[in-house]
């Protein structure tokens, strides 16, 4: 368990998008893992999610039963800021460091360790392992992989704490424009504002943040939620302003929609008195898994056999690739390690946690493929 994360540590696999000057992207270890998944005696290649962004995948078992994937993403956020050696691995007691260590090569690790064991074995049914690219960015890698193959359900592996999660929210990212007229800044006028517009509306979204959203609780993820992110108008000190631009986030409960979202923005927009256009960027759907699923059944299982106890049973406020694969029609859950320092400068994810995670998903698959 500990060689092959520490050689995943090793392997720099910075997203491109994220930081263009030291990007290294995921073909370097996509090809690593599998070559190191065949010599366990899986089936194992490297398919193309897009232009040098490869997932590695692989499978084992007869394919007499259910499909199950177990799930990482192979990708991590740069390295500028660090202050240890982003792709040196240290051991130091029962902490792994490095970049990714946490988020989430130690996952990545537990699943390849979980798979070469059942590979060992007359395993009924099928487990595909999925690692996965480009999750911290736009996920092309676990839209790829769900346009490719099916399953009867899906453990991603995201870090957390040995807890079992059954949902998360999604976001909607949003761009609101006003349009002014120009004019010089002694002729109040012939003036029309764009940014004045933007700040009636940006008091408006405030407002129905704090009053409407905060107010809608969801027992597992909490509320609702959205904030201005981004905002760009102007042309000069001595000019009105021609045009503002406002990006938005809004961050959704299961059940609610990115049309409900984008429908709210326009309605606060109208409330505020100001004409705008209103247009999504990109939009992610939240998770929500049955408790009684048949997947959250073998986890839970799994987890109380290996450990000793039933885990913690919650949901997350951020977004990850389990919405994918469930809006896909694979029921999904999360379960993963512990650790501490997803994109800070110090990283580390807890050895023994990642040892019980490998043995947890290992059990979890025998019961899921009975």
């Amino acid at each position: 368990m500990l060689d092959v994360l520490q050689q995943l540590i090793r392997i720099p696999s910075v997203n491109p998008t994220l930081a263009p000057d030291e990007g290294h992207g995921e073909a370097a270890i996509a090809a690593f893992a599998r070559d190191w998944l065949a010599a366990e005696g899986m089936r194992s290649s490297v398919e193309e999610a897009a232009p040098g962004r490869p997932n590695a995948v692989a499978e084992t078992g007869d394919g007499n039963g259910p499909t199950l994937v177990l799930c990482a993403h192979l990708d991590t956020v740069g390295t500028v800021g660090m202050s240890i050696p982003p792709f040196e691995p240290r051991l130091e007691g029962d902490r792994v460091y490095g970049r990714g260590s946490y988020d989430m090569k130690g996952s990545a690790a537990a699943v390849m360790a979980a798979a070469a064991a059942l590979a060992r074995e007359d395993l009924h049914g099928r487990v595909v392992v999925a690692l996965v690219a480009d999750e911290e960015y736009a996920s092309v890698g676990a839209q790829d992989f769900v346009r490719r193959h099916k399953a009867d359900g899906c453990i991603l592996t995201e870090p957390s704490e040995g807890q079992l999660i059954l949902g998360h929210k999604g976001f909607v990212w949003a761009e609101i424009i006003t349009t002014g007229r120009a004019a010089h800044g002694s002729r109040w006028d012939l003036r029309v504002s764009a940014i004045g517009a933007m700040g009636r509306i940006i008091a408006a979204l405030e407002q129905f943040d704090k009053e409407e959203l905060r107010q809608r609780v969801h027992p597992l993820v909490g509320p609702a939620s959205q904030h201005c992110a981004l905002i760009q108008g102007g042309t000069g000190l001595s000019t009105y302003s021609p045009e503002c631009r406002l990006q938005v986030e809004r961050r959704t409960l299961p059940g609610e929609t990115p049309e409900q979202a984008m429908e709210e923005l326009r309605s606060v927009v109208r409330q505020a008195g100001e004409e705008a256009q209103v247009r999504c960027l990109l939009d992610r759907p939240p998770l929500m898994c049955e408790p009684r699923a048949t997947i959250a059944c073998c986890v839970r299982e799994a987890a109380s056999a290996v450990t000793g106890r039933p885990p913690a049973e919650t949901g997350v406020s951020y977004w990850m690739d389990a919405a994918l694969f469930a809006a896909a029609g694979i029921p999904t859950v999360n379960y993963g390690p512990s650790g501490a320092g997803a994109h800070e400068a110090v990283e580390w994810v807890d050895l023994e946690s990642v040892l019980s995670c490998a043995q947890v998903l290992s059990e979890a698959a025998r019961r899921f493929c009975r």
